[in-house]
């Protein structure tokens, strides 16, 4: 199983000190959480796409490059890719160039976002959102699996005779997730071509994430692409450890309460009880994150949100060395007994991409 780190690159003062980091503080933070994360045994980590204030990380590709130079191990990923606003001709060039200078050790989550002025920003209507993300994928896909595209939809000027350069790393185009946590129009999209499913459910009950999981898990089994508990599911989860419950909650209420996501609405304990944030003990942490499994069934990449709402890096970086050296060794052990033989332990890679068969090249609704 997967697990590891993913950062949505927020630049948010410290409410404990006052002291804001500037945005070159926080890209190169972002850096040294990804090196650490590689350090301490973890699998992934993940970059957010973000283009407006507060956050950072505008550019994913530049920087998991960057990244990709100063590892060897560590599988590189988003938190999201903007398929809706960003061009999928743009898309498959970079990501597939990011393949080989990354030599394969990339996928990417494909996403609408959050952020509803984005769209005009990009010249596009927010309300097409789903048709967007729908028929941009479906030229994505096209663009790495044919040497010669033509093709003609409703938001772009068409594509005549076009090959996209360079091609996927070794003719194997990146694993892609599809990320949601409301549409089911997109754990449709993902169940129709066999892809991943990635629920970041740091915001929501365990009732409404297993409502969208098992969604995609019964339409990837009507697909014909495995039995339902087969599918790949990846979750987020948000997480601050401490020697005692009442120390870790002591020095995190702070971060909570004036986080810029959540900040300033549910208190602590009743945000931990409603969602799968954890903030406790190496021990309570690994038993709450047993319980996903319980709730979408045996699933394949967990990611951990850790540096988010302000906290010091220092702080952020004790974390990660927590999460790698006590919590992850335990979470794989335990959750390896559980899991049947016939399941999946990871999602594919670009090892083991090279037998995989995509689907037809179609999108929902299409003729076939």
């Amino acid at each position: 199983m997967q697990f590891g780190v993913f950062s949505i690159g927020d630049v948010t003062q410290d409410p404990t000190t006052g002291r804001t980091p500037t945005e070159a503080e926080r890209i190169r933070a972002m850096t040294e959480i990804a090196l650490k994360a590689e350090e301490v045994g973890l699998d992934v980590f993940a970059t957010g796409e973000h283009h407006n204030p507060p956050f950072v990380p505008s550019a994913p590709t530049t920087h998991l490059a960057y990244i990709a130079a100063q590892t060897k191990n560590l599988q590189l990923s988003t938190a999201t890719t903007l398929i809706t606003t960003n061009d999928p001709v743009r898309l498959a060039e970079d990501y597939a160039f990011l393949q080989h200078l990354a030599d394969g050790r990339i996928d990417l989550m494909l996403g609408r976002g959050n952020t509803g002025p984005v769209y005009p920003w990009f010249g596009k209507d927010i309300r097409e959102g789903i048709p967007l993300a729908v028929e941009n994928y479906h030229l994505l896909r096209r663009l790495w699996r044919e040497p010669v595209v033509s093709w003609q939809g409703k938001f772009r000027t068409p594509v005549q005779g076009f090959t996209a350069t360079p091609a996927p790393l070794d003719g194997i185009p990146p694993f892609v997730w599809h990320g949601s946590i409301r549409s089911p129009q997109i754990a449709e999209q993902a169940a129709y071509y066999g892809d991943g499913f990635f629920h970041n459910n740091i915001f929501w009950n365990k009732e409404h994430t297993a409502k969208m999981v098992n969604l995609y898990r019964n339409r990837y089994e009507s697909y014909g692409h495995g039995r339902a508990d087969q599918a790949i599911v990846g979750l987020g989860g948000h997480v601050f450890i401490g020697s005692t419950e009442q120390e870790a909650k002591d020095f995190f209420r702070p971060y909570f309460d004036n986080a810029p996501v959540y900040g300033h609405g549910p208190s602590l304990e009743e945000f931990t009880a409603q969602t799968p944030l954890t903030v406790g003990t190496v021990e309570q942490v690994v038993e709450r994150t047993l319980q996903f499994a319980d709730w979408v069934g045996d699933y394949q990449r967990q990611l951990f949100l850790i540096d988010h709402a302000g906290l010091p890096q220092e702080v952020v970086l004790e974390q990660i060395e927590i999460l790698g050296t006590q919590v992850v060794p335990e979470l794989r052990r335990r959750f390896e007994e559980r899991r049947p033989d016939h399941v999946p332990s990871n999602p594919p890679t670009h090892a083991t991409l090279g037998s995989y068969a995509p689907h037809a090249l179609v999108s929902p609704g299409e003729e076939k």
